[in-house]
């Protein structure tokens, strides 16, 4: 991607990108409800969970990945975080602005693998 936009910009997209996701995901798991979706979504979407597929997935980000990922985590945030430590929200942002990244690229592909291997495969 020539012009990357502002880093927290990334970190917006990516926030939607994930989501969708994750819905996504659930739908071709066949979820009864929406109410039932929105239930499990919330196991995937919180920044704990996030925090934890990022640390899974340091070690398999592109190195434009990692930059992306670095930079998102060290972005000073205008708002601050609920019910959870500031580094974990970092960490957090620092993934989504790989999904937004590699998503504005047209890589949405890799983002698919990178949250099975991060938030799907128990071996990883």
């Amino acid at each position: 991607m020539d012009n990357i936009p502002d880093i927290l910009l990334l970190s917006y997209v990516g926030d939607a990108v994930f989501e969708l996701i994750v819905r996504e995901m659930l739908v071709k798991e066949n979820a009864a409800t929406p109410f039932s979706c929105n239930k499990k979504a919330l196991g995937f979407v919180s920044a704990p969970m996030q925090a934890r597929g990022a640390r899974r997935l340091i070690s398999i980000f592109t190195p434009e990945e990692n930059d992306v990922f670095r930079r998102g985590k060290n972005a000073k945030s205008a708002s601050n975080p609920r019910n959870t430590s500031i580094y974990t929200y970092r960490l957090a942002t620092g993934l989504e602005a790989v999904f937004g990244y590699n998503h504005l690229s047209g890589n949405d592909e890799r983002n698919r693998k990178l949250f099975e291997y991060g938030f799907l495969t128990s071996d990883a």
